[in-house]
C-alpha cells in the first residue's frame, strides 16, 4: 500500500511526471532553452569560418534576395535597425557585404553579399546541417517531421497574436 504506481510518480517539484509540461511558463522556458543550444552550437560551428552569431541570418536572407535595404533585413530577421546596421558594419568592415546606392532611388543604400561572402554560403549550410543533426539525435524521420510541424504551428500562432496587437 506504500509503494506509488510507477504512473503516478512525482517529479523534484511535487508533480505527477505526466503534469510536468501543463503549465505555460513550462514550455516557454523549454523552447526558449532548445532555442538558445541551438543557437549555441550553430554559432560555434560557424566561429570557424569568421561568422558570428546573427551573421548567417543575413548572410542567408541576402542569398534569397540579394540587394535588400537594412530596414528590410531588420523586418525579415525580426531585428531592431540599429541592430541590423550595426551587424552590416561589422559584415562589410570583414568583406562580407557591401552597401550600394539603390539604382532606381538613389536615396536608398541597399546591402549586396560580395564574392567572400557568397563563399561562406556553403560553410553556413553545413553548420546548420550539423546542428540539426546533433538536435534530433535519437528522433525518427518521422518525429523530427511532427516536431517541424508543431513548432510551426506554435510560431504561427504566436506570430497571429502579435499581429493582432
Amino acid at each position: 500500500m506504500g509503494k506509488k504506481n510507477k504512473a503516478e510518480k512525482k517529479g523534484k517539484n511535487g508533480k505527477k511526471k505526466d503534469e510536468l509540461l501543463t503549465e505555460p511558463h513550462d514550455l516557454a522556458a523549454i523552447l526558449v532553452q532548445a532555442a538558445r543550444s541551438m543557437r549555441t552550437v550553430l554559432s560555434r560551428n560557424l566561429l570557424e569560418s569568421g561568422l558570428y552569431a546573427g551573421q548567417d541570418g543575413v548572410m542567408l536572407a541576402l542569398a534569397e534576395t540579394d540587394g535588400m535595404t537594412a530596414g528590410g533585413l531588420a523586418a525579415r530577421l525580426g531585428v531592431k535597425a540599429p541592430t541590423m546596421t550595426r551587424t552590416i558594419g561589422r559584415m562589410e568592415a570583414q568583406g562580407f557585404l557591401e552597401r550600394r546606392p539603390d539604382e532606381d532611388d538613389a536615396r536608398l543604400t541597399k546591402v549586396y553579399l560580395t564574392e567572400p561572402g557568397r563563399n561562406r554560403l556553403q560553410i553556413i549550410a553545413e553548420a546548420g546541417q550539423h546542428s540539426e543533426k546533433l538536435a534530433t539525435r535519437g528522433l525518427t524521420e518521422k518525429q523530427v517531421r511532427t516536431l517541424m510541424k508543431l513548432l510551426r504551428a506554435v510560431d504561427s500562432n504566436l506570430q497571429a497574436a502579435r499581429a493582432a496587437d
